[in-house]
């Protein structure tokens, strides 16, 4: 599959709380698919570290599942983590590289501002910018 690690501190934030913003932003409905693209690499799937993330996973998708957001089941399959493949430099902060190209604006750009807006109090406030004054 091809997948995100998302290294967090459970003190700062949940792994349900990453869940949810997962089952939000991206379709959990659609079997080997993520947008256009096909093939079983897009399916949706979550890998958990621990029994307890295990739990929260299978948790947040039947508590996502029952409450209408989306039409279809969801098909976000649970399974243990073995192990994580950096993609190859080319692929690593795509959208900050290539935010203005097609497919950042038609599919990333939304994803981003629909995280955003659905989970304002999960992000964390961007620093301040230091000024060049003495």
């Amino acid at each position: 599959a091809e997948a995100v690690r998302v290294v967090f501190d459970p003190a700062v934030v949940k792994f349900s709380d990453l869940v949810q913003v997962l089952l939000t932003v991206n379709n959990p409905t659609t079997l080997n698919q993520q947008g256009a693209d096909t093939g079983t690499q897009y399916r949706s799937v979550i890998f958990y570290q621990s029994p307890a993330q295990k739990s929260a996973a299978e948790a947040t998708i039947k508590k996502v599942g029952a409450s209408g957001m989306w039409k279809s089941p969801i098909v976000t399959s649970v399974s243990p983590y073995k192990n994580f493949y950096r993609a190859e430099a080319y692929h690593l902060n795509y959208y900050e590289k290539h935010s203005e190209e097609g497919y950042c604006r038609a599919v990333i750009k939304p994803k981003l501002d629909k995280m955003q807006s659905s989970f304002a109090g999960l992000l964390k406030a961007k620093p301040a910018v230091a000024s060049n004054r003495r």
